[in-house]
């Protein structure tokens, strides 16, 4: 081999494993690459992970955690010193007991009934000095105490008179057979059933006010002498929704839709004999609420199979007005002009507070812009809390201020912090989520009725989202029908000062013996906002406002 061929065949060596070099290059960039892609991800789930791990054992406040970065609205001196304001006016200082105010707990217990015990002075009883006999000169009111008397339950028979027309079958009356007359007596609840309406009412309040599941009901009413097996239960509640409590649901929707403005959501329910699904697949129950500017105050539940925009329309459909929600698309195309679309803002800063990268403990790591754009959202929920005791004419006009010089500042904010090349893609949603839905969320600019957030509704869902934690599912789609009636009338009655199982007692006792079918006026009477309903349905107790509720 010539020198020449060895050089030739050096060089094509050379350049093979030049390449092999140029490929290993390439390979180990290409896993690099992987490698980063895959610690983001093991960060995402960790992160998420600590998240989940916070929401459930951390504490529920969305508010901000760390001392305000005032340095964020030097380009608005106005925000930063409301936000001083505000900050000073949360300093803790220390703890002085407030003393009871005089006629407390004497205006707790006027609505109770009472009962005297009275231990009196024997006449043979003498002087514990001298022997001598006593003279009664007075009575002392020693304590006032609270007794517990437990639910019982009474067997009730009902009888009625009958009578026998002295006149009818005897010689010479019009009619040749005998007659007889028999009391009037009121309709029962259900018909040939042992369940009253005292005792009905009583299921819907502990499961739909209280919470409380039908087997703990069935051992309770077993433990009081009576056997009723969770599925009879179920059958009673079942019933009455049906015909008794849904034409008020019904009538209640109607009234609903003649509102100005709403607020809208939906939680989910599981359901385990729809036809054609798997029992773990989810439902939904969607929630309408009146605004809080409202003359009624109403909150209803519909139960649906899916999550599809055509649920939403049907619901609307006749609505007039402003709607609270979130970003969900299906309230977004419902296909009305007359709708106008005002976003929560704490669902958007729930997206930003998910952004925040927490340490292994679960705190907070302090300076991530997930946290400077919460401190933006809080100025605004701070502008919105000192605005509250003005008319709406008037807070209408202060947001064109305040609130329109906190929205600026924090746009300005989300176009510079888009800017910035980030691997944290929980804050690339938020940002996406508050640029794209800008137009709605300022929506509560146009009218000082709006909120600027959901939480009127989400509180209202709250109920049955703790009560779901107990009872778990709806057996048949029946039972998730009667809920959304059910939890419908327990809401509204709660938020209209109401006492739920006299309310459900009452309307139990008065529809079975109305004509409601042909006047309908009857149904008007029986909403939980009408001024018709008796006494007893309403809260006896009117605490003052420093005692909670």
């Amino acid at each position: 081999m010539t020198e020449q061929e060895e050089l030739i065949m050096l060089r094509a060596l050379v350049e093979k494993q030049n390449k092999e070099i140029i490929n290993q290059q390439k390979e180990i960039e290409k896993k690099d690459e992987t490698i980063r892609r895959q610690n983001i991800q093991i960060e995402g789930m960790l992160q998420a992970l600590l998240h989940a791990k916070k929401q459930r054992f951390g504490r529920s406040s969305e508010a901000t955690q760390f001392p305000g970065q005032l340095s964020l609205f030097e380009t608005n001196e106005e925000l930063a010193e409301i936000l001083e304001q505000e900050k000073e006016k949360i300093v803790v200082p220390s703890y002085q007991r407030t003393p009871r105010k005089p006629g407390v707990r004497q205006e707790m217990l006027d609505g109770l009934p009472k009962e005297i015990e009275e231990y009196i002075i024997n006449e043979e009883d003498t002087c514990s000095k001298c022997g001598s006999p006593l003279t009664v000169i007075g009575k002392e009111v020693v304590r006032t105490e609270v007794e517990f008397k437990p639910a019982r339950l009474i067997v009730k028979q009902i009888v009625r008179q009958i009578a026998k027309c002295t006149k009818c079958g005897t010689d010479g009356s019009d009619n040749p057979n005998q007659h007889f007359e028999k009391a009037a007596i009121p309709a029962n609840v259900l018909s040939h059933s042992i369940a009253t309406a005292s005792l009905v009412g009583h299921i819907l309040h502990q499961k739909y006010g209280m919470g409380v599941p039908l087997n703990r009901m069935e051992r309770e009413l077993y433990g009081m002498g009576l056997v009723a097996s969770r599925s009879q239960l179920s059958y009673w509640v079942i019933r009455c929704c049906e015909e008794w409590l849904t034409p008020i649901y019904d009538r209640m929707h109607e009234v609903l839709m003649s509102c100005e403005i709403l607020h809208m959501d939906e939680t989910r329910i599981q359901v385990n004999k729809e036809e054609g699904r798997a029992p773990s697949t989810n439902s939904y129950m969607w929630v309408i609420q009146s605004g809080a500017c409202e003359a009624l105050n109403a909150t209803y539940f519909f139960y649906s199979r899916t999550r599809k925009k055509e649920i939403a329309r049907k619901l609307l459909e006749g609505f007039h007005g402003y709607l609270t929600t979130d970003a969900y698309n299906a309230y977004e195309y419902l296909g009305n002009e007359d709708i106008r679309h005002n976003f929560c803002w704490s669902h958007c800063r729930r997206y930003f507070i998910e952004s925040i990268p927490l340490d292994t403990k679960g705190k907070e790591i302090p300076g991530s812009k997930g946290a400077e754009a919460r401190e933006y959202i809080d100025a605004l929920f701070l502008i919105e809390k000192k605005r509250n005791e003005l008319s709406y004419e008037e807070k209408k006009e202060k947001r064109q201020t305040a609130s329109r010089a906190a929205l600026d500042a924090f746009w300005s904010w989300c176009k510079k912090t888009g800017e910035i090349p980030t691997t944290n893609e929980k804050l690339t949603k938020a940002l996406n989520y508050a640029i794209g839905h800008r137009a709605q969320l300022e929506t509560f600019l146009e009218d000082g009725r709006l909120e600027i957030s959901n939480n009127l509704c989400e509180s209202h869902i709250r109920p049955f989202a703790t009560g779901r934690r107990s009872w778990l599912f709806a057996d048949t789609p029946k039972g998730a029908t009667a809920s959304a009636v059910a939890y419908t009338l327990a809401e509204s009655a709660k938020a209209n000062g109401l006492n739920v199982y006299e309310y459900f007692r009452y309307i139990l006792v008065q529809m079975p013996n109305n004509d409601f079918h042909n006047h309908p006026e009857e149904i008007d009477r029986l909403l939980p906002w009408s001024d018709e309903l008796p006494k007893e349905c309403r809260l006896a107790q009117k605490h003052k406002k420093h005692l909670k509720k």
